[in-house]
Parts: C-alpha cells; sequence; structure tokens
C-alpha cells in the first residue's frame, strides 16, 4: 500500500506564491515518476507537472514560467512551487504516482486565488 499525504494549499491573492508538498510512503521500492494535477469545480482533471527519477520535469502551457515542480527522493517528496498565482489557477491539486500498473493519488489539497 502506497499513501501520498499533501500539504502547504490555501487562499492568496493574484500574484501571490504557495507552495506545496507530497510525501510518499509505504511500499515504495525505488524512484518513479511524480506528478501533480488539478481539478477546478466542473471541469476535468488536468496535468499540472510531472518530475521523473532523474529530475526531468514537463509542465501544462498554462502553468509555464510560474510554477517548478521539485524532488528530493530521499525523503520520497515532491514539490510544488506556485509564483505569479492567478484566479484561474484556482482547483484543487493532487499529488499523484504511478507505480506499475496502478496510481496513486493524495488526498487533495485547496488552492484558492482571489482578492
Amino acid at each position: 500500500q502506497v499513501q501520498l499525504v499533501e500539504s502547504g494549499g490555501g487562499l492568496v491573492q493574484p500574484g501571490g506564491s504557495l507552495r506545496l508538498s507530497c510525501v510518499a510512503s509505504g511500499r515504495i521500492f525505488g524512484i518513479y515518476t511524480m506528478g501533480w494535477f488539478r481539478q477546478a469545480p466542473g471541469q476535468q482533471r488536468e496535468l499540472v507537472a510531472t518530475i521523473s527519477s532523474r529530475g526531468t520535469t514537463t509542465y501544462a502551457d498554462s502553468v509555464k514560467g510560474r510554477f517548478t515542480i521539485s524532488r528530493e527522493n530521499a525523503k520520497n517528496t515532491v514539490y510544488l512551487q506556485m509564483n505569479s498565482l492567478k484566479p484561474e489557477d484556482t482547483a484543487v491539486y493532487y499529488c499523484h504516482i504511478p507505480i506499475g500498473t496502478r496510481d496513486y493519488w493524495g488526498q487533495g489539497s485547496q488552492v484558492t486565488v482571489s482578492s
């Protein structure tokens, strides 16, 4: 069993910053690609960013240049630094790790960008 625990969401004004963290624990043997998804009300869950075991990163076009994904392998932790936040970034953010044929998700962290 694998557990993902997120922290760091909240309310922030447009232009502000937040940092999300996700710690993976349980039966994890090896280093896997990890990522962040988000889901806004009434919309489908979308990929925000991923980081491979070697540190290669990918980003959705909507967040490029504003968000940075990083990881600490020794701690099985992945981060999402979000800068220059916009109201359209408002969503529930989910940490994700695919292991074998299974997908594991965090509990979700609400990020609200509003003045």
